[in-house]
């Protein structure tokens, strides 16, 4: 069983509205068993990590959620209804940018609402908002192989947006960036947090990136995985991305996480 505490090691949390529910979701390859009776909840609004060491199975939930796997057994429900397979309420950013590359960059951000069938005035039009809401004003009309490696996840980034997902599903999605430019998407992803009014699952094997960014953290165990602990670090979260780094708290949490995947990593 998963204990919940706040970042002090409280145990008693208030009710929350969940826009994302996985109940006893198992998941087995042949005779690898991947996942193992996993349950967690996923605030609605807010931003949940996965974390845990290399094939935990922070994916295959990712996928699961997604619709893009099927769980062996249980289920996960969003928004109160079971997923059978991908579905417009969710939408994926990838480590891999996954763009389309004979494709310019207001082609690949409209590109899933294309796919709906929405018309090209008016997609273009919200293609041309989430561009503008990412940073990239200016490049509607540059090619992937035109672009950094940041600036081609922004792109990946603002075609998650501009789909109006209500839940986000991050596959480690500033892996393969460097770190300056790391750092300046994990800031906007939390003014994304605060101002989208969307949840976000967002995969990472960095600890301290976890912590910067989520509301709550969600430690998975080798597998066959469960969730053996989540922390929701609160405290923080009103003295400024600047500030979060040096907050004692902050650095309270990533010391505690670390003792206590330490022992799982080979």
């Amino acid at each position: 069983m998963s204990q919940i505490r706040d970042a002090h090691g409280r145990d008693d949390q208030p009710e929350v509205d969940n826009a994302v529910t996985a109940r006893n979701v198992s998941k087995t390859y042949g005779d690898v068993e991947a996942l193992k009776d996993l349950s967690l909840d996923f605030p609605r609004g807010q931003l949940t990590s996965l974390l845990g060491p290399s094939g935990c199975g922070k994916t295959t939930l990712l996928k699961i959620i997604g619709g893009l796997l099927a769980p062996t057994s249980g289920e996960v429900e969003v928004n109160g209804q079971t997923v059978t397979g991908p579905g417009p309420d969710r939408a994926f950013v990838f480590q891999d940018f996954a763009l389309l590359p004979w494709a310019n960059v207001i082609r690949n951000v409209a590109f899933g609402l294309e796919l709906r069938g929405v018309a090209r005035s008016e997609r273009e039009e919200i293609a041309q908002k989430y561009i503008h809401n990412v940073g990239l004003g200016g490049f509607e009309n540059s090619y992937p192989h035109e672009l950094s490696g940041g600036m081609r996840q922004r792109v990946g980034l603002a075609r998650a947006l501009s789909v109006d997902a209500q839940v986000l599903l991050m596959d480690e999605p500033f892996s393969a960036v460097d770190e300056q430019t790391r750092r300046k998407f994990q800031e906007d992803l939390l003014s994304l947090v605060q101002h989208e009014s969307k949840t976000f699952i967002f995969v990472t094997h960095s600890i301290e990136e976890a912590v910067y960014v989520s509301d709550q953290i969600a430690i998975l165990l080798p597998r066959p995985s469960r969730v053996s602990e989540v922390i929701k670090p609160t405290g923080f979260r009103n003295k400024g991305t600047d500030n979060i780094r040096r907050d004692p708290e902050y650095l309270d949490i990533v010391d505690r996480i670390w003792a206590s995947l330490r022992s799982y990593v080979e």
